[in-house]
């Protein structure tokens, strides 16, 4: 077995654990180093963590793609601990690109990384429904062409952009399970209902959540009980 085929199987051995497991997000190699000795068993970089240590805004196209997977192959080098990325929108519009990114991502070590539906453009920040299925079928295809395994996050931004609609939510994370991804994501809920609706809506699939926003309480005790499986 390879490393990163070693890696990947502790990454999803994680995600078939009893309740969930904390993933934090160091944005350079001294914090991964950091979050290794402190005990987490996995990582997962920040494209705002990275953004903030450059001194620059968290958004669509702000950080390079060539910067993020420099970035990601430093992290992945500085401990044994199996990396996820946060690949943005696939630093492209459409399914090739983002697909392209994945295999580029693999290329660094990598045994996961997300996918996301924003856009990018104030006027429409989230791709229509079709283009963002497809979208993630192209990464599932690039995932499963590759020598080892890949775990693919589809994550739908709707409510960090504005969007509080649980509805559309629940059914672009319907259509992203159905294309194949392996773990699905919503940033930004923060109640307990919505966590719930989102976990059955997907199951068996394992649902990441997102902490540290203002508004949510609940703790990893809680999130377990509700079937998350990642935070």
């Amino acid at each position: 077995m390879s490393d990163q085929q070693a890696r990947f199987a502790r990454l999803k051995a994680l995600h078939g654990g009893a309740r969930a497991f904390v993933i934090p997000n160091p944005w350079d190699t001294g914090t991964a180093r950091i979050l290794a000795v402190m005990g987490f068993k996995a990582l997962a970089t920040t494209s705002a963590g990275m953004a903030f240590a450059l001194g620059r805004p968290d958004g669509e196209g702000l950080i390079s793609r060539e910067e993020t997977l420099a970035n990601a192959r430093a992290i992945v080098a500085a401990t044994p601990l199996p990396v996820a990325a946060d690949l943005e929108n696939g630093f492209a519009d459409d399914p090739s690109g983002c697909a392209d990114t994945l295999l580029q991502a693999a290329a660094c070590g990598l045994v996961g990384g997300s996918i996301e539906d924003a856009s990018g453009r104030a006027d429409a920040p989230i791709y229509p429904l079709e283009l963002a299925v497809e979208r993630i079928r192209a990464s599932v295809a690039a995932a499963r062409s590759l020598p080892f395994p890949f775990t693919l996050c589809a994550r739908a931004e709707n409510f960090l952009h504005g969007r509080q609609d649980l509805r559309d939510t629940l059914k672009r994370l319907e259509a992203y399970a159905e294309a194949g991804a392996d773990v699905l994501y919503a940033p930004g809920l923060t109640t307990r209902e919505h966590i719930d609706a989102v976990v059955r809506a997907v199951a068996p699939r394992p649902v990441n959540v997102l902490m540290g926003l203002s508004g949510i309480a609940l703790t990893l005790d809680d999130l377990s009980e509700l079937g998350v499986r990642r935070v």
